[in-house]
């Protein structure tokens, strides 16, 4: 099973969007969907027991002969920078479709499960694979079934949101397919040989301008994706119109495909111009915490506030990243998954509110401890997790970011600091119009408290937010061999930029003729 565990991973969710096609009756539509995203889970879980968490290589590598006339080979792996996120992958998915076999999606339930097994098998593609042909096969596949999800089960603008999602990712995608086989090009000059494998890539000799040109083309592709301020434009529209399930799945998992692509391919691959571009991208990092918490912090719409919390709380990854050091980059990739299950949740809560009232306006609400003690007692703890606070999951992220950023620029940690007191001011003042107060709106008595479903969904979230805030050693230590051979290669071309240029110097005879000539 070991040898074909990561190509059963990926495959799994498409052979059950093809057995949701197979019941007549939408409810053996629902049981086909929930156990076929229970199958990833199961395997992930497999995956994280199995994980040897001292190996820094990839482990259960699988690689076969693809298209070799090309250098094309199916090539799947997994390390400590990928395996936390497979694991989330597939217990959002899973807990999406659990929830939304419950009333959220109402109708053509068939394609909707078949869409979200697909998008499914794209992210974990793109996670896995170690070939660059292979890694852009996956990237594509999930923009498709995510432009779906909006446009056919989206609220309100829903078209306008999905059309803005495809055109972004799918232009930051252009630049980094023209990218991609401009550096296998290059590469087989230097290497002899033609590969898309990215091992092999790793040592491609490039001119400077070579691999600045290239960076950009992986970095705009990424960022886009992450997104970073100015980039971020399409990720409100999107999470506000998607269905619940898909604006989980957005923000818990595809988001971090921006984040995972600079760790996976644009700074290994190109670590020089990384170091170069490292206040460029800290500063945009800044930029975009303080931009995304205060807009959040007017908005009237709760779903839309949670969404632009995602472009500060996805700033605070990026300073992460490029702080290019041990404490940075373990925090950033803990955030990631931070974000994921807090994010999540809260779109999940705000989707559970959505069902009851059919509106998300913040003044619409007010009181709702008195009608839902238990949806309010969850959403608070998911709130506290989102803004950091101690014990709970999102501190260790924040924590290690800032240690990390102050040891690199200092300013940048300390303007931070100001992002994260503004995000516990947004989303405390959030909670306290929804839930406190007296109930002014009569649509708000009586309401429906969590059913068993909804606590079966949210009790799993709940207990990783205590368990990664009090106990995140398992996860670092399964981080850290994998990011200090990430940190090697920083480490490796900061001493190349550190060694002084020696021009030639000529020899007597040859400065000679060249004294005689300046005396005449």
């Amino acid at each position: 099973m070991e040898g074909y565990l990561l190509t059963a991973l990926v495959f799994s969710p498409l052979v059950g969007a093809l057995f949701v096609l197979v019941p007549e009756d939408e409810r053996g539509v629902w049981r086909a969907a929930s156990l076929f995203s229970l199958v990833p889970l199961g395997l992930g879980i497999y995956l994280f027991v199995l994980f040897r968490p001292h190996e820094a290589g990839y482990q259960f590598v699988e690689r076969y002969p693809w298209i070799t006339r090309f250098g094309i080979y199916y090539e799947l792996g997994v390390d400590g920078l990928s395996l936390f996120l497979v694991l989330l992958t597939t217990l959002l998915v899973a807990l999406s479709m659990i929830y939304s076999a419950g009333g959220d999606i109402e109708q053509r339930a068939r394609e909707f499960c078949f869409y979200l097994l697909v998008l499914e098998a794209g992210l974990l593609g793109a996670l896995l694979a170690l070939d660059l042909f292979l890694f852009y096969i996956f990237w594509e596949v999930m923009l498709v079934p995510m432009y779906f999800l909006i446009g056919i089960w989206g609220h309100g603008r829903k078209l306008y949101a999905a059309f803005k999602f495809i055109l972004f990712t799918m232009l930051g995608s252009a630049l980094m397919l023209v990218a991609i086989l401009y550096l296998v090009g290059a590469a087989q000059s230097s290497l002899g040989r033609l590969s898309f494998e990215l091992p092999v890539l790793y040592g491609a000799r490039l001119t400077p301008g070579q691999a600045r040109w290239l960076f950009a083309g992986f970095a705009v592709a990424f960022a886009v994706k992450v997104p970073i301020w100015p980039l971020h434009t399409w990720l409100p529209d999107a999470h506000t119109e998607a269905p619940t399930a898909g604006s989980v799945i957005l923000a818990g998992v595809m988001l971090k495909m921006g984040t995972y692509g600079f760790l996976r391919f644009a700074i290994p691959l190109f670590p020089r111009v990384a170091i170069e571009a490292t206040p460029l991208f800290m500063a945009l990092a800044v930029i975009g915490i303080i931009y995304g918490a205060l807009v959040a912090m007017v908005q009237p719409d709760l779903k839309r506030l949670v969404a632009y919390s995602s472009v500060s709380h996805l700033g605070f990854v990026m300073l992460g990243i490029f702080a290019l050091d041990v404490q940075g980059v373990e925090g950033a990739l803990y955030q990631m998954l931070n974000h994921g299950i807090s994010t999540g949740s809260l779109f999940l809560l705000v989707g559970m509110l959505y069902l009851r009232r059919h509106t998300r306006e913040i003044s619409e609400f007010g009181g709702l401890w008195q009608s839902l003690p238990r949806w309010a007692a969850v959403f608070m703890v998911i709130m506290l997790s989102s803004i950091g606070l101690p014990g709970l999951n999102g501190f260790v992220g924040e924590f290690l970011i800032l240690l990390g950023t102050f040891f690199k620029l200092r300013v940048a940690a300390v303007l931070a600091v100001l992002g994260v007191v503004l995000g516990a001011l947004y989303m405390l003042w959030a909670y306290e119009r929804v839930s406190f107060g007296a109930i002014t709106r009569e649509a708000n008595r009586g309401l429906a408290d969590l059913s068993p479903r909804e606590l079966l969904v949210m009790v799993p979230m709940l207990v990783l937010v205590v368990v990664m805030g009090l106990y995140p050693g398992p996860f670092l230590r399964r981080m850290e061999p994998s990011v200090e051979v990430l940190l090697g290669r920083v480490r490796a071309a900061r001493l190349e930029l550190a060694q002084p240029v020696v021009k030639p110097q000529l020899s007597l005879a040859a400065q000679a003729p060249l004294r005689g000539k300046q005396v005449r």
